[in-house]
C-alpha cells in the first residue's frame, strides 16, 4: 500500500469516523442522562415508572433504526454514499439539539414526553442510515485483504461516542453546581453536539464519492430498486437473514450489555453515584477501545467468524459470574459499618406542584473500607408510600475491580463488533450493499440490542419485587439467550472465509 493511498484512506476514515462518532455521541447522551431525564420529562410521583418510561423512549429510537436503514439505505444505493450520510448527520444533530430545548413535564405536561419521543424517533431514523453509509464508504476505499483493519476504525466510533458523552456530562457536572446541573445544566451536552455536527458536515462536504460506487454509477450498473433486489431476491434475502440471526443479533446484545446495561446496572441496581459510574466506565472504555482495531486486523488474518463467535461464547459463559462479582463487591451488606459515624437528618418542605407536605429524612453511613452510603426517604402527605433514593460512593479499590469487570465486557464487545463491518459489506454486491447490510445491522442492534436496557431492567425490577435473592442476575437472561441462539446459527451456517467476490 503506497504512502499516497494510505494518506487517502486516513482522510476517508477521519471524515467518516468523526461524523459517525458525533452521531453516536448524540444518541448516547440520552441514555447516559436517562436517570436525570426521567425526572424532567415524566411525572415525578413514581421514580421507577418514570425511569422505565425513559428507557422505553430510549429504546424507541432503536426500534425505528431499521426503517432508517431502509429509507436511507435505498437513497445511498441510488444517489450515493456521501450525500446520504451527510443528510443523516444533520438530522441527528438537529434532533439532539432540540431535545435539549424541550421544556420539562412541570411546564408543558404530557407534551414534554411526546416531543422527546418524536425527536428520539428522528434520531433513530438518522442513525439507521448513518452506520451503513460510513462502513460501506470506508470498505469501498480499503485495499483488498485489509478491510477488517480499516473498517474497525469505524467500529471504535460507537464506543468513543459513548466515552465522549460521559466525559462531557462529567465536565458539565464539575463546572456547575449540583443545583444548576439538575435545573438546566443537563441540557448542555445536548446543545454542545450542534457545534460538532457543523464541523463534521464541513469535513464531509469536501469528500469524494466512493470510487466503487462512482464506477458502478458511471457504468450504469447501480440498482434502480435496491429494496426489491435486496429483499425480493431469495438468494440475497438468505444472506440478509443469516447476517441478522447468525451475527448482528448476538453482537447487538453483547454490545449493549457490556456498555449500556453495565452503566444502567451500576447506577440503578448497585446505586453507585452517577458521576463515579461515568468515570469508571469511561476508564474501562478508554482501555478497551484499541481492541476494536486489534480484532478487526486479526479478522483479516484468520477470518471474521471465529472471532465474533468467540466473543459471543465468552459473554454467554461469563456474564453471570461477572455481574455477581460486581454486585457482591459493592453490596454494603458485606461491609463493616462505622456505627459512630452514622447520621440522620430530617427536613420539612412543601411540594409546589401538589401543595403536599414533605418530610425528607436523610441517613448517611460510612464503612471501614471507605465506602459511604446515603439514603433519602421523602414522605409526602398525599402518598401512602415514601419515595426512597439510595446512593453509594465506593472506595478506590472497589472502583478498580468494577473497571476491570467492565473492561472484560468491553473485550467481548470488541471481539463481536470489531470485524462486523467488514463481515457485512463482504456479504453483498456493490449496487445493493448499503441497503442489504444496513437492515440486518440495525435490526440486530436496534431491536435486539436497543431493547435490552428496558427489558433487562424490567426483569430485575420484577424479580426484586418478588423477593428473589439473586434478582440482580435475572436481567442477564435476555442477552444470554439471544447471544446463544446467534452463536449456534453462526457456527453452523457462517463461512469463515473472509474473501469475497463483491469487493
Amino acid at each position: 500500500m503506497s504512502e499516497n493511498s494510505t494518506k487517502g484512506i486516513w482522510k476517508v476514515i477521519s471524515a467518516s469516523s468523526m461524523g459517525t462518532m458525533i452521531e453516536w455521541y448524540d444518541f448516547y447522551i440520552f441514555g447516559s442522562l436517562a436517570v436525570v431525564i426521567s425526572t424532567k420529562f415524566f411525572p415525578s410521583d413514581n421514580p421507577t415508572a418514570a425511569f422505565l418510561s425513559t428507557l422505553a423512549t430510549f429504546a424507541a429510537g432503536f426500534v425505528v433504526r431499521p426503517f432508517g436503514a431502509l429509507f436511507f439505505g435505498r437513497l445511498g444505493d441510488i444517489i450515493g454514499r456521501k450525500y446520504t450520510f451527510m443528510a443523516t448527520l444533520l438530522l441527528m444533530g438537529g434532533s439532539t439539539f432540540l431535545i435539549g430545548c424541550v421544556p420539562s413535564y412541570e411546564t408543558i405536561g404530557f407534551f414534554a414526553p411526546l416531543l422527546v419521543l418524536i425527536l428520539r424517533l428522528l434520531q433513530g431514523l438518522a442513525l439507521g442510515g448513518e452506520y451503513g453509509g460510513a462502513a460501506t464508504y470506508v470498505a469501498e476505499h480499503a485495499p483488498a485483504g485489509q478491510k477488517g483493519y480499516w473498517t474497525s476504525w469505524i467500529q471504535t466510533t460507537a464506543t468513543v461516542g459513548l466515552f465522549i458523552s460521559l466525559m462531557v456530562i462529567l465536565a458539565t457536572k464539575n463546572i456547575l453546581s449540583p443545583e444548576d446541573f439538575d435545573t438546566w445544566g443537563w441540557r448542555v451536552p445536548f446543545w454542545v453536539s450542534i457545534a460538532m455536527v457543523g464541523v463534521s458536515y464541513l469535513i464531509r462536504k469536501n469528500m469524494d464519492e466512493s470510487p466503487v460506487f462512482a464506477k458502478a454509477k458511471k457504468e450504469g450498473t447501480t440498482s434502480t430498486n435496491p429494496l426489491k433486489e435486496s429483499f425480493g431476491n431469495r438468494y440475497n434475502l438468505k444472506f440478509v437473514l443469516l447476517a441478522l440471526f447468525g451475527a448482528t443479533m448476538g453482537q447487538g446484545v453483547v454490545w449493549y450489555t457490556g456498555q449500556f446495561y453495565a452503566m444502567s446496572f451500576m447506577k440503578t441496581v448497585l446505586n453507585i453515584d452517577s458521576s463515579q459510574v461515568d468515570k469508571l466506565l469511561g476508564i474501562a472504555l478508554l482501555l478497551g477501545t484499541p481492541f476494536f482495531i486489534v480484532f478487526g486486523w486479526l479478522s483479516d488474518k484468520i477470518g471474521r467468524k471465529y472471532i465474533m463467535m468467540g466473543g459471543m461464547l465468552l459473554a454467554i459463559l461469563f456474564y453471570r459470574p461477572i455481574y455477581k462479582m460486581m454486585y457482591t463487591t459493592t453490596d454494603v451488606a458485606h461491609k463493616t459499618e462505622i456505627i459512630a459515624n452514622t447520621t440522620q437528618n430530617t427536613e420539612t418542605s412543601k411540594d409546589n406542584t401538589t401543595n403536599a407536605e414533605l418530610k425528607i429524612t436523610t441517613t448517611t453511613k460510612t464503612y471501614t473500607d471507605g465506602t459511604t452510603y446515603t439514603k433519602k426517604e421523602t414522605y409526602a402527605s398525599d402518598k401512602k408510600e415514601p419515595i426512597s433514593n439510595s446512593i453509594i460512593h465506593i472506595n478506590s479499590h472497589d472502583e478498580w475491580i468494577l473497571i476491570f469487570l467492565v473492561f472484560i465486557q468491553v473485550i467481548f464487545v470488541t471481539m463481536v463488533y470489531g470485524p462486523i463491518a467488514a463481515f457485512l459489506v463482504e456479504m453483498f454486491p456493490t449496487k445493493i450493499r448499503y441497503t442489504s447490510m444496513s437492515l440486518p445491522y440495525h435490526v440486530g442492534n436496534g431491536i435486539f440490542g436497543g431493547l435490552l436496557p428496558a427489558i433487562s431492567t424490567y426483569f430485575v425490577t420484577h424479580s426484586k419485587a418478588a423477593g428473589k435473592a439473586d434478582f440482580y442476575l435475572d436481567g442477564l437472561w435476555y442477552p444470554i439467550v439471544i447471544a446463544s441462539i446467534s452463536f449456534v446459527i453462526g457456527m453452523i451456517y457462517i463461512d469463515n472465509k473472509n474473501k469475497t467476490t463483491h469487493l
